[in-house]
């Protein structure tokens, strides 16, 4: 199957766990939100691994993780943070400024640069997520700024969409050192590690009203990891990444279905300008 389509059942998988961590965890703090949604990885992930083939694994692949782990458990603490503080139709449009980041983070990294139309794309997406943000009477810079900087889950969520532009092509650096598959799988497991302290002192992964909702964001993290590391191995990260910020799409739809907020027609038409972009990327952004 094409990257294309990994990178979008990604975006998918992602999105709805974003939704159901909205919806049944935010009564948990950031921290909590974030040992759910990796602590119940590891019921999935662990059955996993004993069926993965090992690579031979170099010093470059433990040097990477060593720089991963540290930007991963910062990101994921301010993405829960930015879930709890702002609606997701506000907040999760900034991950689409990750490859506008991924531009630079991927030439440094890995030497990557966009094509013409693979940049245009990449624009497309991040305009449209500009326009996600504005009500209908919204079309000033100056209060579209204000208002952003009201929105404390938006700023957030810019931060984490910086620090995914880093691991996203450190990972794909790490993918490089050993495989796509048996990367995602061995790199969550250890990020569950760095959680159990959480779950020793509160034991929320036995909580009976958190175990059927974690199960499943469990299980959608899981399907996340896996179609991410594959399509990333298959493309450009920035390109890859672009198409998989296409989850604001999917979280302005749960946003309104699910959670009842408001402005979401305009939202969705904006959201058809990233999708263009995405389009854009894998028709052209190839060549």
């Amino acid at each position: 199957m094409s990257w294309f389509f990994w990178a979008l059942f990604s975006a998918l998988s992602l999105a709805t766990a974003d939704a159901l961590t909205k919806k049944y965890l935010k009564g948990l703090s950031a921290w909590q939100m974030g040992a759910v949604r990796i602590g119940y990885t590891v019921f999935f992930l662990l059955p996993l691994l004993f069926f993965t083939p090992w690579p031979h694994l170099q010093k470059q692949f433990w040097y990477t993780l060593a720089m991963l782990y540290p930007l991963e458990i910062t990101a994921l603490f301010l993405y829960m943070l930015a879930l709890k503080k702002s609606p997701l139709s506000l907040s999760l449009p900034f991950l689409s400024f990750t490859p506008v980041f991924l531009i630079f983070t991927g030439w440094l990294i890995l030497g990557e640069r966009p094509n013409f139309w693979g940049l245009l794309g990449i624009l497309l997406v991040v305009g449209g997520s500009y326009l996600l943000l504005l009500p209908p009477q919204w079309f000033d810079v100056k209060v579209f700024l204000r208002n952003f900087g009201q929105e404390k889950g938006s700023v957030l969520m810019l931060l984490v969409a910086f620090i995914y532009a880093i691991t996203s092509a450190l990972g794909k650096r790490a993918i490089l050192y050993s495989s796509p598959v048996f990367f995602g799988i061995f790199y969550y497991l250890g990020l569950s590690i760095f959680f159990i302290p959480s779950y020793v002192r509160q034991p929320i992964l036995r909580q009976k009203h958190i175990l059927p909702v974690g199960l499943a964001i469990g299980l959608l993290t899981v399907l996340m990891i896996i179609s991410h590391v594959i399509a990333i191995s298959q493309t450009k990260a920035v390109y890859m990444i672009s198409v998989k910020r296409l989850s604001p799409l999917f979280g302005v739809i749960y946003g309104g279905i699910l959670l009842k907020e408001k402005h979401i027609k305009l939202r969705l038409l904006a959201a058809s300008c990233m999708c263009l972009g995405a389009i854009i990327i894998y028709v052209w952004g190839m060549r």
